[in-house]
């Protein structure tokens, strides 16, 4: 397992900060310092988006062809082992067509029709030839995938604990160059997480629609970056 780790020591105080009267914070030197833990992973889901568009010259066969071929496309990625689940609309849509001529009104010509299924493939290295039957069955649009990470939890805190970690050792430098040791932890605020999403090879999945060719279509999960960010505050004396 590969650990990257990135250190943002923003924002760096020293203040002098007199006792308090109950002594629940002993007199010393506040210290506030920002770090980010970044782990790498790699994905073990890519989402896709799979549309049947069709036209007719009426709403209703147009609606009718593109159920037809939306109903192989959906047998084609269960046939693939793609669990119910794992599959879902997410948009179905019906809009005529114009023809648009100087000072007329616009004609109806016809109907398009589109539907829309999000495709959760959780075996990237199959995921491609998932792509190829799918389009064999009539997809005529793929847009995708995105890749992410089932279960970050566990990610985010190794990055959390490195964040804090880094703080720390950051503390310590600033410490030693001003005489003084740190005490301890005051408080800590975490400033949020983010997971970057590697680049998408969009452009192979849609030659593959466009062009057809031989070899299967090919999807890679590269890696993707989980960060974490905290603001640490420290007492030195």
């Amino acid at each position: 397992m590969r650990l990257i780790v990135s250190i943002a020591a923003a924002g760096a105080a020293l203040a002098s900060m007199p006792a308090l009267a109950d002594s629940a914070i002993p007199e010393g030197t506040t210290l506030d310092v920002t770090a980010t833990g970044k782990v790498t992973r790699t994905p073990d889901i890519a989402t896709t988006r799979a549309s049947v568009v069709t036209q007719s010259a009426t709403a209703g066969a147009a609606l009718s062809e593109n159920a037809t071929r939306m109903a192989r496309v959906i047998q084609a990625l269960k046939a693939a082992g793609i669990a119910e689940r794992d599959i879902a609309t997410s948009n179905v849509g019906l809009s005529p067509q114009y023809r648009y001529q100087q000072n007329e009104a616009p004609v109806i010509t016809g109907y398009q029709a589109s539907n829309t299924v999000s495709v959760k493939f959780r075996d990237i290295g199959r995921s491609g030839a998932a792509l190829d039957a799918l389009v064999k069955a009539g997809a005529n649009q793929i847009d995708g995938p995105s890749m992410s990470i089932d279960k970050p939890e566990s990610a985010f805190d190794e990055a959390r604990a490195d964040a804090v970690r880094i703080a720390r050792a950051r503390a310590e430098l600033y410490a030693k160059a001003t005489g003084l040791r740190v005490v301890r932890i005051v408080s800590i605020n975490e400033n949020g997480e983010s997971g970057d999403n590697p680049p998408r090879p969009m452009p192979m999945m849609y030659a593959r629609v466009a062009a057809a060719p031989a070899a299967d279509t090919q999807v890679m999960p590269g890696e993707t970056d989980l960060s974490v960010s905290v603001a640490v505050r420290f007492l030195l004396q």
